[in-house]
């Protein structure tokens, strides 16, 4: 994430800034991390201890935050180590494990697939996880420009802009580039514009990232991915040539490589960040509502347009937006993507087979109406969210057309 950069997080937003570390707070966050990782592992083996008793016996014991806060306590009664570190990214700790496993749970609960499950919590090693200590209000103050943590760790953060308002907490961490940042969750200013009394249809897509009602509004495929393909594969197999024995340590040239592999993912993946940004802000500049596909990108990474896909980065794109709209007062219908491609924007009438991907003409047997696919679909999420396709000037007709009510 780029210095600075704005993140939505229901009514909030998280500020996200580079942290300058003197060796004395490097040392000082390896340990309060050490600390951290050491709890979260304690936790891990708490919950299988207590899903092979239940398992068992048949009983139904808990290993909820209440149990796991008790196991702390204890653990910092009897070891100094443990309280040489400040008690609030410990319990933070415990917190996040807690969610993370009743999601698991639910999941399971739920019966989702297995490919859609989130995974119960797991081991965190030593040169595999990378530091990350979340801090509440009471455990970090901003003064004379520094990030002051408890336990006495002072941060020099590079303030590329100023906070909107007091953080509510942060989150201090180090990415796989070695780079360290300090994330602030702020409470979200909305910045109103000026209305236009226009609307907007947006459909996804892997040929064009986005296809709008507006042609001067489209999103093309960017291909930042393809780009670095070249040199991506170059530091991938000096990886692998490199690359350890099972239990031996990691040599100075695999490292090296390992860090430049994460620096080149990093900046395309700040390249496609940066090319929906702009993107985003144009489109909501100029339109007051937004109709927009619903779309669920997770599923293309099963398919033969995986690397495409995800180099169209719809995921980003669409976060973008929803973010974009939130910042400035605009209005996002969410459109459910079923059958979209099947329906007609003119009459309404629904396809009775689906088009095969290299179908890229539109064609209405019941009205005769001709359009690219694509630009299709976008006026039919026009007509979903009770808009008038053929005037796309917010005029939302009296009945929307059979079969496409929103």
């Amino acid at each position: 994430m780029t210095a600075g950069a704005i993140t939505e997080d229901a009514g909030y937003a998280r500020y996200t800034f580079r942290v300058r570390l003197s060796s004395t707070a490097r040392r000082a966050l390896d340990a309060e991390w050490d600390r951290c990782r050491w709890i979260w592992n304690e936790c891990v083996a708490k919950s299988k201890g207590v899903y092979l008793r239940n398992k068992a016996t048949g009983g139904k014991e808990t290993c909820g935050p209440a149990q796991l806060d008790k196991v702390l306590s204890e653990a910092r009664k009897t070891m100094p180590w443990l309280r040489e570190g400040s008690s609030v990214p410990q319990q933070q700790v415990i917190r996040d494990f807690g969610k993370s496993r009743a999601k698991a749970q639910k999941d399971i609960k739920d019966r989702l697939p297995q490919h859609r499950r989130a995974g119960m919590p797991r081991w965190k090693k030593k040169r595999e996880a990378w530091p990350t200590l979340n801090y509440t209000r009471r455990g970090f103050r901003l003064k004379d420009g520094r990030l002051h943590l408890a336990g006495g760790i002072a941060l020099r953060v590079v303030w590329s802009r100023a906070l909107p308002a007091v953080p509510s907490s942060v989150r201090v961490y180090q990415d796989p580039t070695g780079a360290w940042h300090a994330s602030f969750v702020v409470s979200a200013p909305v910045e109103p514009l000026a209305p236009t009394g226009r609307v907007i249809g947006i459909d996804w897509g892997v040929k064009e990232t986005a296809t709008t009602t507006s042609d001067t509004h489209d999103l093309p495929h960017a291909q930042h991915g393809k780009t670095a393909a070249q040199r991506l594969a170059r530091y991938q197999r000096m990886m692998a040539r490199r690359k350890p024995k099972r239990g031996q340590a990691a040599s100075k040239g695999y490292r090296a490589a390992k860090t430049q592999t994460a620096k080149l993912h990093k900046k395309v993946a700040r390249q496609r960040q940066d090319t929906a940004r702009k993107w985003a802000k144009s489109v909501v500049r100029d339109h007051d509502e937004l109709a927009m596909e619903d779309f669920r990108p997770k599923f293309l990474a099963k398919t033969t347009m995986a690397r495409k896909a995800a180099d169209a980065a719809i995921g980003a794109a669409k976060a973008a937006l929803l973010e974009m709209a939130r910042k400035h007062g605009r209005i996002v219908h969410l459109v459910h993507p079923a059958h979209t491609t099947m329906d007609c924007a003119q009459c309404g009438a629904r396809a009775k087979h689906a088009l095969p991907l290299s179908e890229r003409t539109y064609a209405c047997t019941a009205c005769g109406a001709v359009s690219p696919r694509d630009k299709n679909s976008a006026h039919v999420m026009l007509v979903r969210a009770g808009f008038n396709p053929a005037s796309v000037e917010g005029v939302r007709p009296d009945q929307a057309p059979p079969g496409l009510a929103a």
